[in-house]
This record gives C-alpha cells, sequence and structure tokens, in this order.
C-alpha cells in the first residue's frame, strides 16, 4: 500500500468537504436564474463539447483506476484518481462558463427519445448534485491511507461516479442538436 500523502484532521478536512460542496451546490442551483448577456465572439456551446469530453476522459480514466486497483498498481490507481479530480475541476468551471453564458436549452426531441433523455437526465441531475462529498470523502480517506474506510466508500462511489460522467455524455449528445 502507498504511504499517506496528507496528514489526517478529520474535522479540518470533513468542515472544508462540506463548506466546498455545499458552495458548489449552491453555484450551480443559481445558474438556473442567472443569464450573463455577452458576444464573446464564438459560439459558447463550445463549452458544453468541452464539458462532455471532461466527462468522457473522467469515464475512462475512473475505469482504468478501476483496473489499476484491481491488479494492485496502487500509485497508477491514485495517479489516475488525481486525474480524474482534476478534470472534474476544469468541469466544473467549463459547466459554470456554459450555463452563465447560453442559459438553459429545452430538449426539442419527441417520443420514445424525450421519454430516454428525461429520465438520463433526471437521473443524472440528483446524482451529480450528491456525488461531490463521496468523491471528496474517499478520496480524502485514500490520501490518508485508511484504506477500509477508502475501500467502503468507492464501493458507493465509484459507480455513481462513473454513471453521472457517462450520463452527462449522453445528455451532452442528446440535447446539442438543440442549442441555438
Amino acid at each position: 500500500m502507498l504511504q499517506p500523502c496528507l496528514k489526517k484532521n478529520d474535522k479540518l478536512a470533513s468542515r472544508l468537504i462540506i463548506l466546498f460542496s455545499l458552495i458548489v451546490f449552491a453555484a450551480v442551483v443559481a445558474l438556473g436564474r442567472i443569464k450573463l448577456e455577452v458576444d464573446l465572439g464564438f459560439d459558447v456551446h463550445i463549452f458544453a463539447l468541452i464539458n462532455s469530453v471532461i466527462n468522457g476522459s473522467v469515464a475512462v480514466l475512473l475505469v482504468a483506476a478501476l483496473w489499476a486497483v484491481k491488479t494492485k498498481q496502487y500509485a497508477l490507481h491514485r495517479n489516475l484518481m488525481i486525474g480524474a479530480l482534476v478534470l472534474s475541476v476544469l468541469f466544473l468551471v467549463s459547466y459554470i462558463a456554459h450555463h452563465l453564458l447560453a442559459g438553459e436549452t429545452s430538449y426539442g426531441g419527441e417520443g420514445m427519445m424525450k421519454t430516454i433523455y428525461y429520465i438520463i437526465l433526471f437521473t443524472h441531475i440528483p446524482l451529480a448534485g450528491i456525488i461531490l462529498p463521496f468523491i471528496l470523502f474517499t478520496a480524502y480517506r485514500g490520501l490518508i491511507s485508511e484504506w477500509a474506510s477508502h475501500r467502503k466508500l468507492a464501493k458507493i462511489t465509484w459507480p455513481i461516479w462513473f454513471y453521472v460522467a457517462v450520463t452527462g455524455v449522453l445528455v451532452y449528445w442528446m440535447i446539442s442538436p438543440y442549442y441555438q
């Protein structure tokens, strides 16, 4: 196993994780009420494409990290997971930029595709909303080398994070024809 990367401080870590998670959640909720009217000289929906590429990359990193840990390549696992975390931060910045600049887009399809889109969207949104503190607590437990707690949390966190990443790509793929 790996040596700790962080010094254990559960009280501070818990406060920071909860504070950061609440700030991100509040910012994302506020995006539904705010739209900046700025002409940047390019199609701001490029941010949605960037989000999709990042989500797809996170999904690939998560699968690779799962493989790494299953094959006892713990340093590789750690590095892949840190990569997924860094990409997730970049995703958040791009997501905020897209929603601030582009506003909301309605799905324009009909029939079964519309039903499928909304099923995916209505599972993606709440899971994306709750996964951040799980990701951060799981990463923290790994970075302080509390392997039993890390594994226990990861069994919950990994599949939800993976689902959110994959459905993020699907949501983009389904909504992108309706961007204006």
